[in-house]
């Protein structure tokens, strides 16, 4: 019997490994708790997502990004870049578009980085990503479609306004390490 017990008791600790590793969010930073909010918001449409946070090596999460053009757009937002079960990093993400575009938007964006490289180009600061780069809708079972792309993959979440747009431009990435 208690053989069993023990044996119980390990496959519980091995099921749960992932979670008690997981990141936990500082009650008192207002900027984790909104991390944490879209974090839970996109498992919500999506639980396949789950596997892209489990297996990254890190992501940067911009909570909300606010997006507007008419000819020429623009968007802005702030985030966290999290590896293992800590902060590392505060990042911002800016991007300038050209074409037709009309309306406003907000979203959040998850950035995946499949390995350690990816995640040290990220915080080396000055990432770019180009228009050739595509981010994945969060929908139910979109994850499981999804593909890591020179070591990083993109998911946005819409989370409010309406926004018609046929433009190129890129994104702009800074990193700030935590002490």
């Amino acid at each position: 019997m208690r053989v069993l017990a023990h044996s119980l008791l390990t496959i519980t600790l091995l099921l749960n490994v992932g979670t008690l590793l997981a990141w936990e969010p500082d009650p008192n930073s207002k900027k984790q708790l909104e991390v944490q909010a879209a974090i839970l918001d996109i498992k919500a449409k999506d639980p396949g997502i789950e596997a892209w946070f489990d297996g990254a090596a890190g992501y940067a999460v911009f909570p909300k990004v606010g997006k507007g053009g008419l000819g020429i757009g623009g968007a802005y937002g702030t985030g966290l870049v999290i590896a293992g079960d800590k902060v590392v990093g505060t990042t911002s993400i800016s991007q300038v578009t050209i074409g037709f575009q009309i309306g406003a938007q907000a979203y959040a964006e998850f950035i995946f980085f499949r390995d350690d490289i990816a995640l040290e180009s990220f915080k080396r600061g000055n990432f770019e990503m180009g228009a050739q780069a595509s981010a994945v809708v969060a929908k139910a079972g979109a994850s499981a479609d999804a593909a890591y792309d020179k070591g990083v993959a993109i998911f946005t979440n819409i989370s409010g306004g309406v926004m018609a747009e046929a433009s190129v431009g890129g994104q702009k990435f800074k990193f700030e390490p935590v002490n």
